[in-house]
């Protein structure tokens, strides 16, 4: 069996080809994509080539880890049943490419352990869900403050504040620079750091992966908070000390989602609580996958790309 799969080939080098599936084993499903997001973070490093060295990475490969379809075949072992509509956050391989992370196809083989069941009426939305668990995880639910103030009003910055006020947080306030992003709010302020005048935030999420920023949210911290770094940041991270040291300030590092955080989300998406509604801003055939990326990367307007693989066998 094949399938249509976008293609790094290498660095800065994009392809839509087919490549073989490997066959799929008794606890594997065969999942039709039907949507599947493009990440600005993980999948740009890859594109570009400044993903920092990992064990299984090379090229060719095949990017994705935020897609949803049907099964349209469940093993024995798989736990699974046809029909149903699943998130994958990535998939089991190809012949031919690597799989990093394996989810931009038209089909895809995966373990039916590693699918997540959602809802009829989530729809493409159901992409969200691996970025979700990330702003999930990034919170630290049970280890430390929600956050009253976000840096950066992209797809991540708004899951997390949307998080805070589901998870029973206050509002938090937003920073954005840019005008076009600081539309969209659902319960909380975007305002320009510039026109804030807020000096006693006790925890700070910065995810906007600005370097050059930590001085700045230093200076508005509350004596003894915490500053979560959930962006990812491509140069050395730095600080002037002493303000850091009156202030006995907190840094935290938010790393990837544990399959923990994707249940959670998973629960408050399906269950409606998680409002995923205007966070996908553009969407573009499979076919168009080129202009899909190149749009992703550079056009401010764009939150969020999906690619749309209902036209491709």
């Amino acid at each position: 069996m094949d399938t249509l799969a976008v293609v790094f080939e290498q660095p800065e080098t994009l392809s839509l080809r087919r490549l073989s599936l490997v066959s799929p084993a008794d606890e594997d499903v065969i999942v039709a994509i039907r949507w599947s997001g493009i990440s600005t973070g993980t999948e740009r490093l890859l594109y570009t080539g400044q993903m920092p060295p990992f064990p299984g990475l090379g090229y060719p490969l095949v990017p994705g880890y935020e897609a949803v379809g049907e099964i349209v075949h469940a093993g024995p072992e798989s736990g699974r049943t046809v029909g149903q509509q699943v998130f994958i956050a990535g998939s089991k391989g190809f012949e031919g490419a690597r799989g990093l992370f394996g989810g931009q196809a038209a089909r895809v083989v995966v373990p039916g352990a590693r699918t997540v069941p959602l809802a009829d009426s989530v729809q493409e939305r159901g992409v969200l869900l691996a970025l979700a668990a990330t702003a999930y995880h990034a919170l630290g639910v049970g280890k430390r403050a929600l956050p009253d103030l976000i840096v950066g009003h992209g797809a991540l910055g708004r899951l997390i504040a949307r998080l805070t006020i589901v998870l029973g947080g206050a509002a938090p306030t937003v920073w954005e620079i840019n005008p076009i992003r600081s539309e969209g709010a659902q319960g909380y302020r975007v305002v320009h750091p510039d026109e804030d005048v807020g000096t006693s935030y006790s925890c700070i999420q910065e995810v906007s992966g600005a370097n050059g920023l930590l001085d700045t949210l230093i200076s508005r911290l509350k004596p003894g908070g915490t500053i979560v770094l959930a962006g990812f940041y491509h140069e050395p991270v730095s600080f002037v000390f002493p303000p850091a040291f009156l202030r006995e300030a907190t840094l935290a590092v938010a790393a990837q989602w544990a399959p923990g955080d994707l249940a959670a989300v998973a629960e408050l998406t399906n269950s409606g609580q998680l409002n995923l509604d205007g966070l996908i801003t553009h969407t573009h055939n499979a076919e168009q996958a080129e202009l899909a990326y190149t749009t992703a990367f550079t056009d401010p307007n764009c939150v969020k790309m999906i690619l749309d693989w209902s036209s491709v066998a």
